[in-house]
């Protein structure tokens, strides 16, 4: 089977073992520190807590760092890759790690300097539920790796660079033989696209389902890597804080649920998805961190006037301690997300990826903060404004240039990568598709639209729009109009590593304007005026790490 996610397979079910119905039972009391007698339980082996689930699954946790040492489904082991267990981050190191059991529940704590992660176990579920509590940045990121042995599942999907021998940027981007690049940064999914990740070979199946991302960094449109496989294994990921292409600021706390789900080969259980979990059985087990459902809030709107009814819209909350989004609904824009922590966000409403709309909301435990609703100014979308001529939709996203696709799982020097260069004409119906979707300094700077401009249109200065969605090493257009030279714009504030080489366009949405005067255009009108459109800046190195940007739109105003 490839590495994508595969769509849930309806007619496979989630495996439960026959104590499932007491995986919804809430806890009544603190945590016991003995093991009952049943199959569901926990021995200790010396190096190991050793965890039976009392269904098809036994794992084991390193009592020395809290690593996950064996993970056993129907008497296979998956755990282990190249000798490494499958850990936070790439390994705590000594840890305090401790456990306990209260019915139907077994809690693994592990306590490294100032971060807490956690293992849990519920009866006759093929599931490990995780969460971790990075208080500080003691520990440079956040991750959980669930290393999985070689040989268990195939993938040879864009995200593997298992038959990819070539080095061809950095330590992580690959090239095969046939010219098709492999990295492990090639996931082709944002964080609202996906529920869960994993393989499966159509009789097992191994997942990890990630968690609502409260405290993670770069809201619903982040990319980041979620697994990868290699000649000796493979790894699936749980990012909860990814320094690669970040637009925000790490959040602390704890994050989870997330859970590693086996199942008979179909995706896992929808009700371990995030927004349909529910952990009451948690709520008394001490946790760091940990907030119930009754802590939380809800926020609800009516509905959202003013959309492009074209395009998908999503509701964002944000401030400094906490993320969440919910989509619009197509019909009328209402929108709700539950599960809020207490406090004052920013509420942002997204055309595609374009941020239109912004106000600020408070969310209090226990209550629902209901917003009439919300009417996008006309102004506030790029895309109203009346234009001569538009490349593109103002949407935050390369959408419809050429390549734009194929860049998020692959490098720009893929063989399956068109031309990068794209000279286009207004009115030869073709425009968006043959302009690239990037811009290099050292690859297609230069790039080249003609059009034709009315005698009335000729007589008047206009403005011209380029619209980014993130640029590398400060890449930034400058553009020259017939004779008519722009000044060198000042770069916008964008996340300072690589990002298009390496599977991302998003970074922080930013519009140059250019003032073009009357004088700058053709006066006879059966001639074409002609924009050139090159990337400037005094960073970046060569090729495809030269200076670079990527384009959500292009227009003249009327």
């Amino acid at each position: 089977m490839s590495g994508s996610v595969p769509r849930p397979v309806r007619r496979r079910t989630f495996v439960l073992g026959s104590a499932a119905a007491a995986g919804s039972a809430a806890l009544a009391g603190p945590l016991a520190t003995t093991a009952s007698a049943a199959s569901f339980g926990y021995t200790d082996d010396g190096s190991n807590y050793v965890i039976d689930t009392g269904a098809n699954l036994v794992f084991k946790v390193s009592k020395t760092n809290g690593d996950l040492t064996s993970l056993v489904y129907r008497g296979t082991e998956y755990q282990g890759y190249g000798g490494k267990n499958s850990h936070v981050e790439s390994g705590l190191g000594t840890s305090t790690v401790t456990i306990a059991q209260s019915g139907s529940t077994i809690l693994v704590s592990v306590s490294y300097g100032t971060l807490r992660h956690y293992y849990a176990a519920r009866s006759g579920e093929n599931n490990v539920y995780l969460w971790t509590n990075k208080a500080d940045a003691s520990v440079s990121a956040t991750r959980y790796i669930v290393r999985v042995k070689a040989g268990l599942f195939l993938n040879d999907e864009p995200d593997s660079y298992t038959y990819a021998p070539t080095t061809i940027e950095s330590a992580d981007v690959f090239a095969k033989s046939d010219g098709q690049t492999r990295s492990k940064h090639y996931s082709k999914l944002r964080v609202s696209d996906y529920a869960y990740i994993g393989w499966t070979t159509g009789s097992v199946g191994l997942w990890i389902v990630r968690s609502n991302h409260e405290k993670a960094s770069g809201g619903p449109f982040y990319r980041s890597l979620l697994r990868h496989q290699s000649a000796d294994g493979g790894g699936l990921y749980e990012i909860l804080y990814y320094g690669e292409n970040q637009t925000e600021a790490q959040r602390f706390g704890l994050q989870g649920p997330y859970v590693i789900a086996f199942t008979d080969g179909g995706a896992p259980s929808s009700s371990l998805y995030p927004g349909t979990l529910t952990t009451s059985w948690a709520d008394s087990l001490g946790i760091s961190g940990y907030v119930a459902a009754s802590g939380r809030g809800k926020v609800a709107g009516v509905g959202i006037s003013g959309r492009d009814t074209s395009r998908a819209y999503t509701v964002g909350l944000a401030n400094s301690a906490a993320q969440y989004w919910a989509s619009a609904r197509a019909t009328d824009g209402y929108y709700s997300i539950a599960g809020v922590l207490p406090g004052t966000y920013t509420l942002t409403v997204f055309k595609g990826e374009l941020a239109v709309y912004t106000t600020s909301v408070t969310v209090t435990a226990g209550a629902t903060t209901t917003l009439n609703t919300i009417a996008i100014p006309s102004s506030n979308d790029p895309g109203n404004a009346s234009a001569i001529w538009r490349i593109g939709t103002w949407d935050g996203t390369p959408s419809g240039f050429k390549n734009a696709d194929l860049m998020t799982y692959a490098h720009p020097s893929d063989i399956r990568a068109a031309s990068w260069t794209g000279n286009v004409v207004i009115g030869s119906g073709s425009e968006t598709s043959a302009f690239p979707a990037y811009i290099w300094k050292d690859v297609n700077s230069g790039l080249l639209v003609y059009f034709k401009l009315t005698a009335a249109q000729a007589a008047a200065a206009h403005t011209l729009r380029i619209g980014v969605t993130t640029a590398y090493a400060n890449g930034r257009p400058q553009v020259t109009v017939n004779s008519w030279v722009s000044s060198i714009p000042s770069p916008p504030t964008q996340p300072s590593t690589r990002s298009l080489t390496v599977g991302s366009y998003r970074g922080n949405n930013h519009t140059f304007t250019y003032s073009v005067p009357a004088s700058a255009w053709l006066t006879d009108t059966s001639q074409y005026n002609v924009l050139k459109i090159d990337v400037v800046s005094g960073s970046g190195t060569t090729s495809y790490l030269s200076a670079g940007t990527s384009i959500d739109a292009i227009d003249l105003l009327a």
